[in-house]
C-alpha cells in the first residue's frame, strides 16, 4: 500500500513538473486538460513504470477515448492519466455518464482517482485490484447505461469471482447504443466467443427522464477465443421491435406500417414484436435485428417531438439497407465495440466492416497503447484483422 501511494505521488509531481515546463509543440499536441498552457503527447507513454499517458483528444476524441483507455487501465491494473478528456466537444470534460464510469471502476478496482469531476478535462486513475460481487452503479441523469457496460465488462470478465451489477440510468437514449442492442446483437458475439454475459432490462429509461435499469451477471472467464467472419452469409431473419411508453398506440402503428411499405416491398419478410415500455418517463423506439447464417446486426432509431412516425420509420429502413447492401459482417457500431475483445481473444480475428469509421480507428489506436496487439485494416474492403493476445489473469503482467 505504501509503495502505491508513493508511486501514485510520483504521478502527481511529474504532471506538475509538465506543466512548468511544457515539452516541445513539435512533438507534442496542444490541449486544455492540465492548465492553459499544458501540453501532452499525441500518443500514450509511459511517465514511469508501467503507467500510461493518453490525450483525450486523439482521433475521434469522444467518450469512447476514456472507457476504452479505463476498461484496459483496469484490466491490466496499469495506472492511467488521461488529459484532453472531450475538449472537442460543445460540452467539454467529463460529463455525468463518464464520471459513472470512472467511479464504477474505482470502486470495482479500489483505485485512486484524482480530476473526477463534472467538467473536469483530466484524470489520474490507479487501479489495485479487480473485485467481481454484486454492484449498483447509478448515473443519476439518463446517461447511458449501455456504455456504462462497455466500460465495465472487461475488467469483471477477468475478475477472481462472478459479478452481479445492477446500472441505473437511461437504457434507450440518443448517441448510444439501445438496451435490445446490447442484448441482441453485443452480448451474442461476445457468447460466441467464450464469455458469459446475460442482460435483463428491469425497467425502461428514455431521455430526458431516465430511471431506467438494467441487470448484467458475469461469469469470468479463463481467456476469449478469436471471431472468425469475413462473411456474413445470406438473411435468415429480419425482426422488428417496437417500443412505446406514454405516447398514443397510432405512432406505433404508422412506424409498423411504413417499415413494412419500405422492406417487404423489397422483397424482405418482417416479424413484429411490440413491447409495451412501461416507464415513468415517454419514449419511443424501433429496433431492427438481421440474423444471418454467420452474425447478427442491429439498427434502432428513437422517435421524438416533432418527428413524423414515417420519417422515424424511413430512417430505420435506411440503416438496415445501408448495410444490407454492403459487404459488411457486422454492423458499423459493433465493428469498434468488438475490438477490445478481439485484442485480448487468443489468435487471429477476422471480420469486415460495414464502413471503417473515426470511431473503428480511434479504439485501435488506444487499444494498441495498452496491449502488444497488431491490427491490419484493409481500407478497400472493410476488412480488420486481428492477431490478439491470449490475455488471461495468470499471464496480464506480461501484456
Amino acid at each position: 500500500m505504501e509503495e502505491e501511494t508513493r508511486s501514485f505521488c510520483v504521478i502527481l509531481r511529474a504532471i506538475e513538473q509538465i506543466k512548468e515546463k511544457p515539452i516541445r509543440s513539435d512533438t507534442l499536441g496542444r490541449g486544455q486538460g492540465l492548465g492553459s498552457s499544458f501540453m501532452v503527447p499525441i500518443h500514450a507513454r509511459p511517465i514511469m513504470g508501467n503507467q500510461i499517458i493518453i490525450d483525450g483528444s486523439i482521433g475521434e476524441g469522444g467518450g469512447q477515448v476514456l472507457r476504452t483507455s479505463l476498461a484496459l487501465s483496469a484490466l491490466l491494473e496499469r495506472p492511467l492519466v488521461i488529459s484532453n478528456i472531450r475538449v472537442g466537444r460543445r460540452r467539454p470534460g467529463l460529463r455525468p455518464q463518464h464520471l459513472a464510469a470512472v467511479r464504477a471502476l474505482a470502486r470495482i478496482t479500489a483505485a485512486e482517482l484524482r480530476g473526477d469531476a463534472e467538467n473536469s478535462t483530466s484524470l489520474v486513475f490507479m487501479p489495485r485490484r479487480i473485485s467481481g460481487g454484486n454492484y449498483r452503479f447509478s448515473i443519476g441523469t439518463a446517461g447511458s447505461v449501455c456504455l456504462l457496460a462497455a466500460a465495465i465488462l472487461p475488467p469483471l470478465l477477468f475478475a477472481p469471482h462472478p459479478s452481479v451489477v445492477v446500472l441505473e440510468g437511461g437504457t434507450h437514449v440518443p448517441f448510444s447504443p439501445v438496451f435490445h442492442y446490447l442484448e441482441k446483437v453485443f452480448l451474442p458475439i461476445l457468447r460466441r466467443m467464450g464469455a458469459e454475459i446475460n442482460v435483463t432490462l428491469d425497467s425502461w429509461g428514455w431521455y430526458p427522464r431516465g430511471d431506467g435499469s438494467c441487470t448484467l451477471r458475469i461469469t469470468p472467464c479463463q481467456g476469449l477465443q478469436a471471431l472468425h467472419l469475413p462473411y456474413r452469409g445470406r438473411l435468415c431473419n429480419l425482426t422488428l421491435m417496437l417500443g412505446l411508453a406514454g405516447l398514443p398506440l397510432h405512432i406505433i402503428d404508422r412506424e409498423e406500417s411504413r417499415v413494412r411499405m419500405c422492406l417487404e416491398e423489397s422483397g424482405y419478410v418482417l416479424e413484429r414484436q411490440f413491447e409495451a415500455a412501461p416507464s415513468p418517463g415517454q419514449g419511443n423506439v424501433l429496433f431492427l435485428r438481421g440474423e444471418y447464417e454467420e452474425g447478427v446486426a442491429g439498427f434502432s432509431t428513437l422517435g421524438k417531438k416533432g418527428w413524423p412516425a414515417e420519417e422515424v420509420a424511413d430512417d430505420l429502413c435506411r440503416q438496415f439497407l445501408d448495410f444490407d447492401h454492403s459487404n459488411g459482417s457486422v454492423d458499423q457500431h459493433l465493428a469498434d465495440q468488438v475490438l477490445l475483445y478481439l485484442a485480448l481473444a487468443k489468435g487471429d480475428s477476422l471480420f469486415t466492416a460495414e464502413k471503417v469509421t473515426s470511431h473503428l480507428m480511434t479504439n485501435i489506436e488506444i487499444i494498441e497503447k495498452f496491449l502488444p496487439v497488431r491490427f491490419m485494416v484493409d481500407p478497400a474492403v472493410h476488412s480488420v484483422m486481428v492477431t490478439g493476445t491470449a490475455f488471461t489473469v495468470q499471464n496480464k503482467e506480461h501484456q
